[in-house]
């Protein structure tokens, strides 16, 4: 079956052509002009994934994301922007998003990002998540694959039920935080590599250029961390990243 894509963007060539290119991909596309038509279209016929564009009149898609992330849809989102820097997109983030292309940007970039959302919701090809069926769980994550449930240098998780906490306090994650936490903690104690992370959690290694890994890393601190509590993501220069409570 064709996965089904929102597509919501006020600029006219920019929808036509996306549209036109998704279309070609395979994809069923409904395009909308803005943020009223794209939450009306959400609520109609739930999609596979939603490609929002953030600057829109009315209702801008920052607005759209944080309305059906209010309601408890957890369908992917991916984000089209102009705005380069890291407080724009770590807004995006924070109003639930799940990944992000800049504009100007190559349509086959969109194309790879969309395919990883669907594979990590298992919407395309079969495949499961990659944080949760790519990396064993490691020794010192004390995993027990039987119940879901991980924990590492203070935290738990409930994969199934995809909670997470640091000590009795609550995290609230969006998907790729919550993908990228998971991944981290059942290889808690370990270097993973840029590399490694982009293909685990995104499926596609966007290339030493890209922020897109050093963002959600940034964002993902920020809700783990505790006043006077030790750091529990380290940053191995020119390496990757590690999970461990020093």
């Amino acid at each position: 079956m064709p996965q089904n894509v929102l597509l919501a963007e006020d600029d006219r060539a920019i929808r036509h052509a996306l549209e036109r290119a998704l279309t070609l991909e395979g994809y069923e596309v409904t395009a909308v002009a803005d943020g009223v038509e794209a939450l009306a279209q959400a609520h109609r016929n739930r999609p596979d994934v939603l490609v929002l564009d953030v600057m829109m009149p009315g209702i801008d898609g920052l607005q759209v994301c944080r309305v059906l992330r209010a309601e408890g849809d957890r369908t992917p989102i991916l984000m089209l922007t102009a705005l380069v820097e890291t407080a724009d997109r770590i807004a995006g983030l924070d109003a639930g998003a799940d990944d992000y292309v800049v504009k100007p940007f190559d349509v086959e970039e969109v194309f790879a990002r969309l395919r990883a959302l669907l594979r990590r919701t298992g919407g395309a090809d079969g495949f499961a998540a990659p944080a949760r069926s790519a990396a064993a769980p490691s020794s010192s994550a004390g995993a027990a694959p039987d119940t879901g449930l991980l924990t590492a240098a203070g935290l738990r998780m409930d994969v199934q039920a995809r909670r997470a906490w640091r000590g009795a306090r609550e995290l609230e994650l969006t998907r790729t935080e919550f993908d990228l936490l998971e991944l981290l903690v059942r290889n808690a104690g370990i270097v993973l590599d840029h590399a490694t992370i982009y293909d685990r959690i995104w499926g596609y290694d966007f290339g030493p250029g890209s922020k897109n890994l050093a963002v959600y890393v940034g964002y993902l601190r920020r809700k783990l961390d505790e006043p006077g509590a030790p750091a529990l993501i380290h940053t191995v220069r020119g390496v990757g990243y590690a999970l461990r409570e020093d």
